[in-house]
């Protein structure tokens, strides 16, 4: 009996896709996990907002931000500029509202974890 495997990959044949710009291993020029810290009991205090919808956030932006763009990073933008652009985006990659709210919270819950308010 003969099988077959058809490997297919997004543009380089033998090279897995690239998700945004966020590289794994070592010190990256831009995004890593330092620039994109996973949630924690002190931001969601410091932010007012839930550690679940904080999670929720994180999670929306390291699987959806960088599918179609380089990832911005938290501090790259002032919250109003954040608050300005999620919604546009939220609605191109075609997520729920509650998404798009999550990963405000998480932006700001970023900032202000830094005292970038």
């Amino acid at each position: 009996m003969f099988v077959g495997f058809l490997m297919v990959s997004c543009g380089q044949m033998g090279k897995p896709p690239e998700m945004g710009d966020l590289e794994a291993g070592g010190e990256p020029a831009e995004g890593g996990i330092k620039e994109v810290p996973n949630p924690t009991a002190t931001m969601a205090k410091k932010s007012g907002k839930s550690l679940g919808e904080i999670q929720r956030g994180h999670e929306v932006y390291m699987l959806h931000c960088g599918e179609c763009h380089r990832y911005k990073l938290p501090q790259d933008l002032d919250i109003d500029e954040w608050e300005t652009a999620v919604p546009k985006m939220i609605g191109h990659a075609g997520l729920a509202s509650a998404d798009e709210k999550a990963v405000l919270a998480y932006v700001v819950a970023v900032k202000m974890d830094r005292g970038e308010e």
